[in-house]
């Protein structure tokens, strides 16, 4: 039995010492250029449209250069408005610093198509991990008539009480567009702000809505 040992760990050595050369002889690791921008899509020009409805046109207009300036100087992303198809144009330059500036450029444009202010929707730009959420009211309640206007109402409060405090305890905006509701914030606070509304469509009161957005928001600042 003992030969048999020592001739099995004799080969064991000369494996690993087999191995130690295959592994002296290996050529250097290769030291590689971070590829640019532009080139990690081949070089080739990415481009995103942004549907311009006909009601935003003129605040488009007005607002341009505010939207224009910090998509074309910082984020380095070209910009045009298309007359004739009515649609934002936004392509990548082969200075863009990253890929993922196109996207942001769009969704920045996007969130003001849908009633966002410039400041508000800047943010976009500047924060990651923003979004924006749309749902419409039939989408938690089929109501008609004035149902309908009564649950608008309920959502804005008297001269927009209601919204800018779900927006202040949620640290979000919300946009109200007819039947539409719009809210920009981080995942999070898109969940609270959006079960706030939720309630005060199928009917809560607005009190009841308050109360229960003072205990999330008191529990959220504890654990952040």
């Amino acid at each position: 039995m003992q030969p048999t040992e020592a001739s099995t760990s004799m080969e064991v050595e000369t494996v690993s010492t087999e191995t130690k050369n295959v592994v002296s002889t290996l050529p250097p690791k290769p030291q590689f250029d971070p590829l640019k921008p532009h080139e990690m899509n081949d070089g080739r020009i990415q481009f995103r449209k942004v549907s311009v409805p006909p009601h935003r046109y003129t605040p488009l207009k007005k607002a341009w250069m505010e939207i224009y300036t910090p998509i074309y100087e910082q984020m380095k992303i070209d910009i045009r408005m298309n007359l004739k198809a009515r649609k934002v144009e936004l392509k990548t330059r082969a200075d863009t610093p990253d890929i993922s500036n196109l996207q942001k450029c769009a969704d920045f444009v996007h969130a003001f198509i849908l009633g966002f202010d410039v400041i508000d929707a800047i943010a976009l730009l500047r924060v990651d991990e923003l979004y924006v959420e749309s749902f419409e009211i039939k989408d938690v309640k089929t109501l008609r008539g004035e149902h309908l206007s009564r649950a608008i109402g309920r959502l804005s409060g008297k001269a927009g009480k209601t919204k800018f405090a779900i927006e202040n305890a949620t640290k979000t905006r919300i946009v109200i567009a007819d039947t539409k509701i719009h809210i920009l914030g981080s995942f999070a606070n898109i969940k609270i702000a959006r079960d706030s509304l939720c309630s005060l469509i199928l009917g809560s009161p607005a009190g009841k809505v308050y109360s229960k957005l003072r205990a999330v928001t008191a529990r959220l600042a504890e654990r952040f």
